[in-house]
């Protein structure tokens, strides 16, 4: 187990220096801090190795440099990938009625619910959900038409089209 006591006193006495340092190279206060934040947690996994150096702290700066450049040539990298490739395509948000579903399926119970995700959305036969929910055919079947029967009322829709598969 590292040494509780000697590690704070070390952590109190080189943080402000450490993160000084790693924010000077990278311009930005946060990456910084995540930086020098995990060259920490480094030192603390190896405490009883890392407190016998003679500058225990020059091995945590190393630490803390080289994760600030390696972050900061993975955002490089993304940013080349992105010019290379474009911008990924947009994803138009939730329309009214999307969202509206939702609430109303929020309102439901959760068994309903799981089935009605799982049928409608995701595409699943009755059989892949009840073998997914642990329920019988039937009962997966009650479900649905329940959930629709509710969403209907919810929504004041008239019917949300009854599937030959469900029933």
């Amino acid at each position: 187990m590292p040494d509780i006591d000697g590690f704070d006193e070390f952590y109190r006495g080189s943080r402000q220096r450490l993160l000084g340092f790693v924010y000077a190279l990278t311009g930005d206060r946060i990456e910084a801090q995540d930086a020098v934040q995990e060259a920490y947690i480094r030192a603390w996994q190896r405490w009883s190795t890392v407190r016998e150096y003679d500058d225990p702290e020059a091995w945590v700066r190393v630490v803390a440099s080289r994760v600030a450049v390696s972050r900061w040539r993975s955002l490089r990298s993304r940013a080349r990938a992105y010019l290379r490739h474009g911008a990924t395509e947009t994803v138009p948000g939730p329309t009214t009625e999307t969202v509206e579903v939702v609430a109303a399926l929020r309102r439901l119970p959760e068994e309903q619910r799981v089935a009605i995700a799982l049928y409608y959305l995701v595409g699943m036969p009755v059989a892949d959900v009840a073998r997914e929910t642990a329920a019988p055919v039937g009962t997966v079947k009650a479900r649905l038409s329940r959930g629709r029967a509710a969403l209907a009322g919810l929504l004041a829709v008239s019917d949300l089209g009854e599937t030959t598969d469900a029933c």
